[in-house]
């Protein structure tokens, strides 16, 4: 598994350098640190209180299922990255920037992205209004994790589709 993880790592580190030199402008790297700051959690417990707002205390079972889903999702990605021993694009590639600090050392795959996709999944199928906010933020958690220096485009890609396949098994369940 090393070896493929290696020539990923060298695959993608154009795309990574690309992507990190956006980040360098003082603007753009406050702007997406913001993004994923909240992207650690409390962007996603706001919408939770919009939605129940907007519906009301029947929908608390589902705001319980996605705390549930989200907590699957941490144990997914934690046993991945901690199997999969990734090293993060800063710590391979010495021109790529930090622009945050890591919640934790490795890489594969994004737990941002995995729980970015994750909610706004299930927060559009139990209120399409808000993805009205929660898709374009999604979209800005995915791209601020690798123009932060923080993953590759595959962490992004992986935990993008560990997301649809959480929130996809959760509506199914319900």
């Amino acid at each position: 598994m090393a070896a493929v993880i290696e020539y990923l790592d060298e695959m993608e580190i154009g795309v990574c350098l690309r992507f990190n030199r956006l980040g360098q402008t003082a603007w753009i790297q406050t702007g997406f640190r913001w993004v994923s700051r909240l992207g650690d959690g409390g962007f996603w417990v706001v919408m939770a209180l919009l939605l129940l707002f907007i519906q009301g205390p029947s929908v608390l079972p589902w705001i319980v299922q996605m705390a549930a889903t989200g907590a699957v999702g941490i144990v997914i990605y934690k046993t991945l990255k901690r199997y999969l021993v990734r090293e993060r694009p800063y710590v391979s590639h010495g021109a790529i920037r930090l622009g945050a600090a890591p919640l934790d050392r490795y890489s594969f795959p994004s737990g941002h992205t995995l729980h970015a996709v994750n909610f706004t999944m299930l927060l559009g199928h139990v209120e399409p209004l808000l993805l009205l906010v929660a898709l374009p933020f999604a979209l800005l958690v995915a791209m601020s994790r690798v123009i932060l220096g923080l993953h590759y485009p595959t962490d992004v890609l992986v935990g993008a589709a560990i997301g649809v396949t959480l929130s996809q098994a959760s509506i199914a369940l319900a």
